[in-house]
Parts: C-alpha cells; sequence; structure tokens
C-alpha cells in the first residue's frame, strides 16, 4: 500500500514536470517571436527617423519644400 502511493506521488510529480517544460518551451517560443518583431520595429524606427524617408512621405501626401513651386500634371494616360 504505502509503495503503491510512494509511485503515485512520483507519477504526479513527473506529469508536473512534463507540464514545467512545455509551459518553458510555449515561452520559448514566444520570446523569440517577440525578440524578432522588436528587431523589425527597430529597422523601422531608423527608417522612419532617416531624412530622406520622412521626405519621401512628406512628397507622397503632397507636401513642398519652402521656395519650391507645386505642379499638377493632369491628361497622363493610365492615371
Amino acid at each position: 500500500m504505502v509503495l503503491a502511493v510512494v509511485v503515485g506521488l512520483y507519477v504526479e510529480q513527473g506529469l508536473a514536470l512534463l507540464s514545467v517544460h512545455s509551459q518553458a518551451d510555449q515561452q520559448r517560443t514566444i520570446v523569440q517571436r517577440l525578440a524578432r518583431q522588436n528587431r523589425q520595429l527597430e529597422r523601422q524606427q531608423q527608417s522612419l527617423n532617416n531624412p530622406g524617408t520622412i521626405q519621401a512621405d512628406a512628397r507622397e501626401l503632397g507636401m513642398v519644400m519652402p521656395g519650391e513651386r507645386p505642379y499638377v500634371v493632369t491628361g497622363l494616360p493610365g492615371r
């Protein structure tokens, strides 16, 4: 009887250990995914702080530099 109780306790602890390992693997996967996302966001931040990118984005919005003369080309085929 005592032996059955001791074996039961070991089995319970073994199952708990397997569960902890599974959770650790899941957490490692999440950390790796977040690290990749963080690197991607850091590259995006560097790009957005680049003066060339800022100027290109502003021009896409129709903005012009001080002293420039804005103009619109119309009548082009395919537009």
